[in-house]
């Protein structure tokens, strides 16, 4: 049930925002249990004055190649799961697409199952 949103600066290479969401959502599947054709996902390009970041918080290098994705989804996931997602879609994005491991910056938003509607106005995981 996750929605991603992928916000990168502008410039890099056609197709490379489709590339990252890829990768997100094989990543999602393959370590937080996300099931298969669950998958939404809005990239948004920005330019210097709409993408801001901090070059060195928590001395971590950041250049114009962060990458922010926060990931809204069901509560409930354990901590070490969690870990081990950030890690794997950190070194996947950056074996896949050459995105250092710093520029990488993920962010769960963890939501109860009544606060989804897939369409028709529907809370389909209410209970």
């Amino acid at each position: 049930m996750p929605i991603v949103r992928i916000s990168l600066m502008k410039g890099k290479p056609e197709g490379f925002g489709k590339k990252v969401t890829e990768v997100v959502y094989g990543t999602m599947v393959d370590t937080i249990n996300v099931p298969p054709k669950d998958n939404f996902q809005v990239i948004t390009e920005h330019d210097k004055e709409s993408l801001i970041y901090d070059p060195d918080y928590l001395n971590i290098p950041r250049t114009d190649g962060v990458i922010f994705i926060q990931i809204t989804l069901n509560e409930g996931r354990t901590v070490e799961l969690k870990k081990a997602f950030y890690k794997t879609l950190a070194e996947r994005l950056h074996q896949e697409l050459g995105v250092r491991m710093e520029e990488v910056f993920i962010n769960l938003v963890e939501v109860k199952k009544e606060n989804w509607s897939f369409g028709n106005g529907i809370a389909q995981y209410a209970q």
